[in-house]
């Protein structure tokens, strides 16, 4: 399982180590390798807010460049070591905010390689486009992906848009595709 802005899931917040141990142990997991991914530190930060940081670039871009940096640069490295699978049912990819769009974009260009998304509070707003994937997905053809989204009603609504209401128009385009997701 892929998380993005890892550093964050491997804090004393979250505790994924902790989780999956504890899930792993019950029986209710598989036994599950987490890469934990940070985004660049150089780059040309965010629009409009600017920093200096490559996460806007990396996390909230509509493409296949970052799927590709995880599937061609870090899994085979990590393959070197450990035993993981190539079986995209058996892949999961994480994020919260930028991170959430991320991982929804790496398995959406590369259901090949990723097929389960956890999207916590994705900006699926108007950064760098991403308030196109609900019209994207009313009209392409389903792909093999199931995916949960999480939100809550007083995110953020800033000139990017609406953080709630972009999640709630991609929960309604998947449920008019019928992809298997859940919406909370």
């Amino acid at each position: 399982m892929a998380f993005q802005d890892g550093e964050s899931y491997l804090g004393p917040d979250i505790q994924v180590p902790t989780v999956f141990d504890n899930l792993i142990h019950k029986g209710e997991m598989p036994v599950t390798i987490g890469l934990f991914v940070n985004p660049g530190d150089r780059g040309p930060g965010n629009p409009q807010y600017g920093g200096n940081d490559n996460r806007s670039f990396e996390y909230d871009s509509l493409s296949d460049l970052y799927a590709r940096f995880l599937i061609e640069e870090l899994l085979p490295h990590i393959g070197e070591r450990y035993k993981i699978t190539s079986d995209p049912t058996g892949r999961a990819i994480c994020g919260i905010s930028s991170g959430g769009i991320c991982a929804f974009t790496a398995a959406w260009e590369r259901p090949d390689a990723f097929r389960k998304v956890v999207s916590h509070c994705g900006s699926f707003t108007n950064i760098r486009g991403g308030h196109n994937y609900p019209s994207l997905i009313r009209k392409s053809a389903p792909r093999p992906l199931r995916v949960f989204l999480q939100t809550g009603a007083k995110d953020v609504d800033v000139v990017f848009g609406n953080w709630p209401i972009a999640n709630q128009d991609m929960a309604a385009a998947l449920a008019y595709r019928e992809y298997d997701y859940q919406f909370v």
